[in-house]
């Protein structure tokens, strides 16, 4: 049977702001096991190469720390019950089959960014109320992730299986601190796959009272040159946003900076996006970059947009200003031309998402980057990045903080 009492969530943040930001989630887990009876607890992260969740430390009720991750303690997303938990971001409980107890795994998500599952080991079956309990403290987690991940590598270490080139790991720092975001009238999710040498593509958001923000560039080349091209061209955008400015005077301001220092055959595609959230009225600049799709009931289509110049190319460029419309339940992807390569053609994105609808954003973008890995083989000539934006329009509305749209908790 469970303890009596309930998982005083006050008493787990006190004790993880107690402890030293690499300590933090051993703290909570330390707690946690304490209050339920959990022989054991372990928190999962999710590898920033997707396909995989991350042991990153398991935690006894003495409070100790029984290991740190250990080479090759991966648990992959698809088919386990670990991985079940993120994907469909509903509490797991599956009964030990020799003994009374029970493996819980809580989705460790906040506003659609899915940071990994905690894993926790009962020697009993937990009613609905301790799994509700767990299901809270697995959100207080993915709160304590994010706040304590900027003082520490220990969870950037944790969640790569693989070491990245020097392009690549600049590149990374170009991408937003989270890639999907869930909020009243939008869900949104982006995913990048890096080639072999990677090739300077970024996506970006940024959510204002009004507006929502969102833009996708593909810098010209590979390596190390490819990625501080598009530090320029990222660096700029995210001024002139900041500043307030209309997308047009984006468009133009990267154009100068990247005329100013970057080398003359250098150059950067690109769409910048505003899209109003009380309307669903979307401005967008095209700066040569690979045309949008909407799917509209359940039905993809390009976004017809006129092409200016790519920035960098011509310094007196005058941007257009383009603008179309969302309606309730369209789904907006924006692609870079790495989505589409030649030897990625089997994987014909476009015919992929009407199988795709159901699927929450987040999933959708690792589905068609997967799908294009696949058709390459594993060896990308160029990066694939894929955005996707679903729109739900109307007033803002609520949401459920803890797993998503939906109010289900557990599942057996």
């Amino acid at each position: 049977m469970p303890p009596e009492g309930s998982v005083d969530l006050g008493a787990l943040l006190g004790a993880v702001e107690a402890a030293s930001p690499t300590q933090g989630v051993d703290a909570l887990a330390a707690e946690l096991a304490r209050m339920v009876g959990a022989t054991e607890v372990s928190f999962l992260i999710a590898d920033i190469a997707g396909g995989t969740l991350v042991r990153l430390a398991r935690a006894t009720p003495d409070g100790q720390a029984a290991r740190e991750r250990e080479p090759g303690d991966t648990v992959p997303i698809v088919g386990t019950a670990p991985g079940t938990a993120l994907r469909t971001q509903l509490v797991q409980v599956v009964p030990l089959t020799d003994s009374l107890g029970a493996s819980v795994y809580a989705p460790v998500t906040e506003r659609g960014e899915a940071v990994g599952v905690l894993e926790m080991l009962l020697p009993y079956q937990p009613d609905t109320e301790t799994v509700d309990y767990l299901a809270s403290a697995a959100h207080a987690l993915a709160f304590v992730v994010i706040a304590d991940r900027r003082y520490t590598d220990l969870y950037e270490w944790g969640s790569r299986s693989a070491q990245l080139t020097l392009e690549a790991e600049i590149q990374r720092r170009l991408l937003p601190l989270s890639y999907t975001c869930e909020a009243g009238q939008f869900t949104l999710g982006g995913w990048l796959v890096p080639a072999t040498a990677a090739g300077g593509d970024t996506f970006d958001f940024a959510l204002d009272r009004e507006v929502l923000h969102i833009s996708i560039t593909d810098a010209m080349g590979h390596g190390v040159a490819a990625a501080l091209l598009a530090t320029l061209g990222v660096g700029s955008l995210r001024n002139s946003r900041r500043e307030g400015l209309p997308l047009v005077d984006h468009a133009r301001q990267a154009n100068e900076a990247l005329h100013e220092h970057a080398s003359a055959d250098q150059f950067l595609t690109g769409q910048l996006f505003r899209v109003e959230l009380a309307t669903g009225r979307v401005e967008v600049v095209n700066a040569g970059h690979v045309l949008p799709l909407l799917v509209r009931n359940g039905v993809p289509a390009e976004v017809q947009l006129a092409a200016d110049a790519a920035f960098g190319i011509d310094a007196g460029t005058a941007y257009r200003l383009q603008e179309f419309a969302l309606l309730p339940g369209d789904r907006l992807v924006l692609l870079t031309d790495g989505m589409l390569e030649r030897n990625a053609e089997d994987a014909d994105v476009a015919g992929l998402l009407p199988e795709l609808v159901d699927l929450h954003p987040r999933e959708v973008v690792q589905s068609l980057t997967a799908a294009v890995v696949t058709a390459a083989r594993g060896r990308l000539e160029d990066d694939a990045t894929a955005l996707v934006l679903d729109w739900y329009g109307g007033p803002d509305q609520r949401r459920d903080a803890s797993s998503g749209a939906t109010n289900d908790r557990a599942s057996t």
